[in-house]
């Protein structure tokens, strides 16, 4: 039934069956995300809004982490199965499982150890010190439970279990959600409470996708004694894994940049920008849910060596991407002023994060370019050109345009960077893309 799925079904039956739970499932996860910052912000104390805005990147790191587990093991497992290696898969699936929890380990430790300095790298200041504190505090003793979640999820969509995977996240999206208010409100924990309420959630979706993998799994492994991997396979989890990572690490490092260039203008306009982040979100979330929901399908196709069939994968994945972003970018665009004030009621605030929300949208389109290419690159094994974009998008062409606008037009300059990083690292994800076909006669341009 599996191999049915991913060698013989309809492209567009396949991908949906693949993408779709993943897409609800970071539906679900973006509600929790904006329910989070909607309680946050009902206390309508700006400091507290933009305390726990300086702290995102700590959350995007250790989502950084996990996807060095969750995609890069899945990206090795998927091409295994694609050639038929399963018992070889099964071994990589359980070195993922427990060096993720390793992992968190070592990053709760780190972060605990340096919290101060870390804190005063984020921007933190003296009217946010106190809850950007609270919030990071927490977030670094949950780690483990955080950076674990992303991998059993990742590596059952190579067996076609994407539905459970999507219920281990929903459930755990849900639990967060209720005990947001119970946490902030009723025990007067504050931005501390938020970030508890996401740990826990967070522990519920570790827990209910181990229960998955032990129950249902047929060619996954929980088991420490099966858990051995080949040099190879390691290396290729690394290669994979690492661009994956650095992708979220640039994002995390994009934030903080983005805070620590808009902090000179009033923590009010950090602020709106968390906002605005946290609503740009809504489309950013569900393209990433189409294509990493697609990438085992690409993965074991890639592996197998259907190369018409991936060709129509692709296709159909980039059209996807385009006809959603633009779509949906538009509608929340004009949308701006009314979205910006189910958060906060200041007037300032709402003015300012509808100009920073629709200067985040209008590169919507070339995002899911970059994420189409990037995933392509990812399942088939492609470490360089995985690698390139991951370091494009939000880090090294983002800097790059926010310290080149920042000068030239100031303000505005600095919240129209990610939309000129966008369309940048768009033209280089398909020269690359193309460059990789020329070089090596495998893949073809859609």
């Amino acid at each position: 039934m599996t191999d049915d799925l991913f060698e013989r079904a309809p492209v567009p039956r396949a991908y949906f069956k693949l993408a779709l739970p993943v897409v609800f499932s970071m539906v679900i996860s973006l509600v929790y995300n904006m329910v989070d910052t909607f309680f946050i912000a009902r206390t309508q104390n700006t400091s507290i809004v933009a305390g726990v805005s300086l702290c995102a990147p700590v959350f995007t790191l250790m989502i950084a982490l996990g996807d060095i587990f969750g995609l890069g093991g899945s990206s090795v497992i998927s091409r295994l199965f694609g050639q038929k290696k399963d018992g070889e898969g099964k071994k990589v699936s359980g070195f993922c499982f427990y060096a993720a929890i390793l992992c968190g380990a070592a990053v709760s430790v780190s972060m605990l150890l340096f919290r101060t300095p870390i804190l005063h790298l984020l921007g933190a200041g003296k009217d946010t010190w106190e809850y950007a504190s609270q919030y990071y505090t927490y977030m670094a003793l949950g780690a483990p439970a955080v950076i674990l979640s992303l991998t059993p999820g990742n590596l059952m969509r190579t067996e076609g279990l994407a539905v459970e995977a999507m219920i281990g996240t929903v459930v755990g999206s849900v639990v967060n959600i209720i005990l947001d208010p119970v946490f902030i409100f009723g025990l007067g924990m504050g931005a501390g409470g938020a970030a508890i309420a996401t740990v826990l959630g967070n522990l519920v979706t570790d827990i209910i996708l181990v229960c998955f993998v032990l129950k249902k799994s047929r060619k996954l492994t929980l088991s420490i004694h099966i858990s051995g991997v080949k040099k190879q396979d390691l290396l290729a989890v690394f290669a994979i894994g690492i661009p994956a990572s650095v992708t979220n690490l640039m994002q995390s490092l994009g934030m903080a940049l983005m805070n620590r260039y808009l902090v000179q203008y009033g923590t009010d306009k950090v602020a709106a920008m968390g906002i605005a982040m946290k609503v740009n979100m809504i489309v950013m979330l569900i393209m990433v849910g189409f294509a990493f929901g697609a990438q085992p399908l690409i993965g074991y196709n890639y592996g197998a060596e259907n190369r018409e069939r991936l060709r129509k994968i692709i296709r159909f994945d980039l059209c996807v991407e385009l006809v959603f972003s633009v779509v949906c970018a538009g509608l929340l665009a004009l949308c701006a002023p009314q979205i910006m004030g189910i958060f906060m009621k200041d007037a300032g605030i709402i003015a300012s994060g509808s100009l920073m929300l629709r200067c985040l949208l209008v590169s919507m389109p070339c995002a899911g370019v970059i994420l189409v290419f990037t995933t392509v690159f990812q399942a088939a094994g492609k470490a360089l050109p995985a690698l390139m974009l991951s370091v494009s998008r939000q880090g090294v062409v983002f800097a790059l345009c926010i310290f080149i606008l920042s000068r030239l037009a100031g303000y505005y300059g600095i919240i129209a960077s990610q939309a000129a990083a966008d369309v940048l690292t768009a033209v280089i994800a398909v020269i690359l893309y193309m460059q990789t076909q020329i070089a090596e006669k495998k893949l073809s341009l859609p």
